[in-house]
């Protein structure tokens, strides 16, 4: 019985499937008193198994639409990539991507791995008074011709 259950969960071959699937899958193998309460017990047991089971994790919210801005700068995106090799001066291991919804216009800015959220929250409130001021310039710069 462990032989069977140790193939058909324990195995390189066996993948990481569901209860369900796994349960007919044992079923497809051999049949014995009480081989359905032992496999899921088994499989229950398993730390891998616990591990790898979605239903450990938060749920997923609602998905929401965000419209479409009129102007630059009003909705950006935000995200950190890490694990970087260290570079610059300062040894930056990070660097904190920001994206105009509007233009699609991606900015990247070092940054140390270490970042409190209040140096985050300066180095993206200077980084969005200078996009401000750019997009600015870069807008008049259109519409004279210049």
């Amino acid at each position: 019985m462990l032989t069977i259950l140790h193939e058909c969960h324990d195995s390189i071959y066996s993948g990481n499937l569901s209860e369900d699937r796994k349960l007919e899958k044992v079923k497809n193998c051999a049949e014995w008193l009480s081989w359905r309460k032992e496999t899921i017990e088994y499989c229950h047991t398993c730390d891998r198994y616990q591990k790898a089971d979605r239903s450990t994790g938060k749920k997923f919210g609602l998905i929401i639409h965000i419209q479409e801005p009129k102007s630059p700068c009003k909705v950006v995106h935000m995200d950190s990539v890490t694990a970087l090799p260290p570079s610059g001066d300062r040894s930056y291991n990070s660097c904190l991507v920001i994206v105009d919804r509007y233009s699609r216009t991606p900015i990247f800015l070092p940054c140390p791995k270490n970042n409190t959220a209040m140096e985050t929250a300066l180095l993206l409130l200077w980084e969005l008074l200078l996009c401000g001021i750019k997009m600015r310039q870069y807008l008049e710069g259109e519409i004279t011709g210049t």
